[in-house]
């Protein structure tokens, strides 16, 4: 049973999941344009660039020169709204996901035939989405901006040429804003304007990434990547505008101290590459995530005053909101072709569980499982620059969201997302 008295407008953490994000639930794929090509197949068991460093750190042993890789991901959504209804009033646009961009970068430095250094900086949590201003929903959420950004050093160490591990601590900073709207008419039993809630907060918090790469046979190689939790304890602040017509004491409007404390989730990631020819790889993989640590959010705020020091009566003191999510696997499958000396094409296939359930769907989080199909060349003009490009096609399964709150709002629709991803991505070699 869903607790808030304002539904979804103080939960920091919802605003976490959107369709406009190529991994299940929050999560962000785009850390590597080479291996978007493929459907992140062989993340863990191909090294093709310093991107190994997020991918699999054991990998960057593999590397023979130093060298830095830098790219970014743009990404466009849509959505499709329909069947609604509810106990509010408005448009259902679905153009929720503004065109965004996911930069990377990534250095890899040899030291020897056993060290090698390397750190990376990347996105691997993250979303925009923005309603319209008259959305149906908007008392369930109208606008979102949550950003994570991850600095990694890392280093490897090579046993012999067959197996290499290796290990980087991830500093990690969370910062995220959200509004809604807020509509008390049916509190009041009288038609009130819109007002708003709006929450911001961040923290840094601290994690790590672990992986091991074994040379099985001369032509089959095996990864497997750890990628930990995160702890953060988000503070900010939640700030409560009522609409024309409602008296502020009604609402206990102002501004509060928020607090949230939020996991993102391990996962760990699995692959095996199997060189064909001299000419084809093929890539296999599979990734488990650990969302079921996201059971619920709770938002404390605390210490609202209005104009005159005098305290506000407050409806959001604490407040809870389940969410239930469950764990997830991905599994995608790829090849590629070194059709020249210049020359490689890529594609891949991707299958992805959300880790949402009907009964909690909100819509903030329109989520479904997702089909992933994706194309890739590599382009190397010289032995020292490689230029990577991808596209990535996401179609999710149709969706429902049904949500109400305490007020008596209430707001239910079909949705149907999908998502076209562009990479562009160079590699320099020292």
């Amino acid at each position: 049973m869903k607790k808030t008295m304002i539904k979804s407008s103080l939960s920091l953490a919802i605003t976490l999941a959107s369709t406009q994000i190529f991994a299940s639930g929050f999560a962000l794929n785009e850390q590597s344009i080479s291996g978007m090509g493929t459907g992140f197949a062989g993340r863990t068991s191909s090294v093709d660039d310093a991107s190994i460093v997020y991918g699999n750190p054991a990998g960057m042993s593999r590397l023979k020169r130093a060298q830095a890789t830098v790219g970014v991901a743009a990404i466009d959504a849509s959505t499709d709204i329909t069947d609604t209804s509810g106990r509010s009033t408005g448009s259902n646009k679905g153009d929720m996901v503004p065109f965004i961009a996911v930069p990377m970068g990534f250095y890899v430095n040899p030291v020897d035939e056993h060290w090698a250094f390397g750190f990376g900086v990347y996105a691997p949590f993250g979303l925009v989405t923005d309603y319209e201003d008259n959305f149906q929903g908007r008392n369930f959420g109208s606008k979102s901006i949550v950003k994570v950004v991850t600095f990694q050093p890392t280093v490897s160490y090579a046993f012999n040429d067959k197996v290499s591990i290796g290990f980087g601590p991830t500093i990690n900073r969370i910062s995220g804003a959200l509004e809604s709207a807020l509509n008390v008419s049916p509190l009041l039993g009288a038609r009130t304007g819109d007002g708003r809630v709006q929450v911001k907060g961040d923290d840094v918090g601290y994690g790590f990434n672990a992986g091991i790469l074994v040379q099985a046979t001369d032509t089959t190689s095996v990864g497997l990547t750890y990628h930990s939790k995160v702890t953060y304890k988000l503070e900010g602040h939640t700030e409560v505008t009522p609409g024309a017509g409602v008296p502020a004491q009604v609402l206990g409007a102002g501004r509060y101290d928020a607090k949230l404390n939020i996991d993102t989730p391990e996962t760990v990631d699995f692959s095996v590459t199997q060189k064909m020819n001299d000419a084809w790889k093929l890539y296999a993989g599979a990734t488990w995530t650990r969302w079921s640590r996201l059971e619920d959010i709770t938002v404390k705020n605390s210490g609202v005053t209005r104009a005159g020091g005098v305290a506000a009566p407050s409806l959001v003191g604490t407040i809870s909101e389940e969410q239930n999510w469950h764990d997830t696997w991905a599994y995608a499958v790829g090849t590629s072709y070194q059709l020249n000396k210049q020359w490689v094409l890529r594609t891949g296939l991707s299958f992805d569980q959300s880790p949402t359930n009907n009964e909690n769907r909100s819509p903030r989080i329109p989520t479904g499982d997702r089909t992933i199909f994706s194309l890739g060349a590599g382009y190397s003009p010289t032995d020292d620059i490689t230029i990577d490009v991808a596209y990535s096609y996401l179609q999710e399964e149709k969706v429902k969201v049904s949500d109400a709150n305490a007020l008596g709002q209430s707001y239910n629709a079909k949705y149907d997302n999908s998502a076209n991803g562009f990479g562009v991505g160079m590699t320099y070699r020292f």
